[in-house]
This record gives C-alpha cells, structure tokens and sequence, in this order.
C-alpha cells in the first residue's frame, strides 16, 4: 500500500502550537517513526511535508499537491491540539466513510494507551482532508498544552499506535546495537557541535575523533539545556530532530515564529531562552545584524543564518 505521511507544521510561517511543548517538535519526532516503520512493513510512503513555505496556504497545498501527484492510497496528516491548558484526549478527522474506517482503529489504538477519546469528527473543513484525492485523516494526538497527555506521552508508543492503527501490525523490533566507543554517528555529532559553536564543559571546542567522552557529552548536554530538552547527553532521535531543525535555516520573523531555531538563536544572541521570537529577541537581532554589517530587519533568512552557522 502506498501512504502519504504528512507531519503537520515544520514549515515556516507555517508554525504549529505552542504549550508544554512545541507542536512542530512533537509532530516530527511521531512522523519520522511513522513513515520509517510503515517501511520496514514493506509499504511505499511519501513524505508529503515541505521544507519551506511562502505562506500556510502555500504550505497546505504543498501537501496535498505531493499526495496527489503520487497517488497515494492513503493520506494520514499528523498534528498536536492546544485549547486551553485544560483539555486533552485524541481527536481523529475524516470526511468520508473510507476515510472514517481508517480513522476508527488508529483512534482506538491511542486510546489504549491512555489518553481519553475525543471521537471520529467530521474534517470536511480542514484543508488536507478537503483537497486530496485518496482516502485522507488528520491524526490530532494528544494536547501540547494539557500536562496530563504530555506526562502519558511517548513518540515511540505514539507512532507504534498509529501503524498499527493503519495497518493492523508492528515491525519486529530491531536488536539493541552494543555501545559504539567509536564511529561516523560520532563524528558527525561533534562536527554539528562545533559548527553551532556549543563548547565543552571547560569552555573548548571539540576534538573530532569519534570517541564519546566527557567533552562531547558535556558539549550535548548543553545544547539540549539550550533546546528545553532532557540534559542526559546521549544524543538520541529528539535531539537530532531539534539539530535538524536548526540546520534547516528556517526564515525566523518575530512575533510568528517559535520552537528549537528560535531557542538556539535566543542562545546565540544572548537572550533569554523561551523558545518564543518576542520583542527582546528581535532586539537583540537587530543588533546582532548590525555587528555583522547585515540588513538589519529583524529577519532570520541566509544571511542571519550564514553568520550564525554558515
């Protein structure tokens, strides 16, 4: 069978909820898992998301434009809800009865792992739904805001839900690697470290050996500390996800953009670390493009980025 797979946001200025956690953070960390383990079934899946957008209708239609130039079987949209701190539970729209019966049994999937069902809704008003050919669903999780679905949450379990959900079975689990001293995974860790100028615990650059030791683990320790994520230093999926975000180079405008870009510009700029491109951030943009003889417009595109990162 051949599914599309679109992982909702992540392409500015279309931007997903903020709460707890950031939707765009939470839908990539579900859909990658989604998309790698309906291949390992030995289905075909087309990554419909966008790496970039002109604006949320142009992000929109880039969706369902890939969906429909390949003919998918299936259109599966991933997304997080936000209401009002309040609210939580899994909410799955369709809008036809084919797309009702792909609906059911991925809503009873993640209702088995504890969050409170919200139901099969009608999703004729949604943009993804309403403009794809094949049978499609928007998959809202949980809430990012609501402190009771954050808690139950895992992105593992999540995406296991949902592929069951779809297709009724799992991939068999792959063995546990040993513990790797040395290798290109390593290597290409403290490269990435060292190019978003994150130093070690005595304030040095990293040595690029491959070998995990106290420097680099102590360098991923402070970019997650940066990133608002578990400071364990092991650099793990949600982790990479937030450095992919990063490298990506996303357009950062104030007041219209958030999550780990913004976080980690927040650090570059030396400001406080919210995650959210406010007023003080912009400031200190400003600034920072100033010192560097850029267009000084409070706009975070190739240039900003190039002086950041390179």
């Amino acid at each position: 069978m051949k599914y599309g797979i679109d992982i909702g946001h992540n392409a500015p200025p279309d931007t997903g909820a903020r709460g707890i956690r950031f939707e765009d953070e939470l839908t990539m960390a579900v859909g990658t898992r989604v998309i790698n383990k309906l291949r390992a079934l030995g289905h075909t899946v087309v990554n419909c998301s966008p790496r970039s957008a002109s604006s949320v209708t142009n992000s929109l239609w880039q969706r369902c434009n890939v969906a429909n130039l390949n003919r998918v079987d299936a259109f599966v949209s991933i997304h997080f809800n936000s209401f009002n701190t309040v609210v939580s539970g899994t909410e799955v729209f369709a809008a036809s009865a084919t797309g009702e019966r792909l609906a059911a049994p991925v809503l009873r999937e993640i209702v088995a792992l504890g969050f409170n069902s919200r139901g099969v809704k009608n999703g004729a008003h949604l943009y993804v739904i309403r403009n794809t050919s094949a049978p499609a669903i928007l998959v809202e999780c949980c809430f990012c805001d609501s402190r009771r679905d954050m808690d139950l949450f895992d992105p593992e379990k999540m995406a296991n839900a949902i592929v069951k959900g779809l297709t009724g079975q799992l991939p068999k689990p792959e063995p546990t690697p040993p513990p790797v001293q040395s290798s290109a995974q390593v290597l290409e860790l403290q490269r990435t470290l060292n190019r978003l100028r994150i130093l070690d615990r005595n304030n040095q650059r990293l040595a690029e050996d491959g070998f995990i030791g106290p420097s680099t683990t102590s360098a991923t320790q402070r970019l997650q500390a940066i990133l608002g994520l578990v400071t364990d230093g092991v650099a793990g999926d949600r982790t990479w996800v937030n450095i992919r975000q990063i490298l990506a180079k996303p357009i950062l405008r104030p007041n219209q953009t958030s999550g780990p870009a913004v976080r980690y510009l927040q650090f570059r700029v030396g400001v406080a670390i919210d995650g959210i491109y406010g007023p003080g951030t912009l400031d200190a943009v400003r600034r920072f493009q100033t010192q560097n003889r850029l267009t000084v417009d409070g706009i975070v595109g190739p240039q900003a980025w190039a002086a950041l990162i390179g």
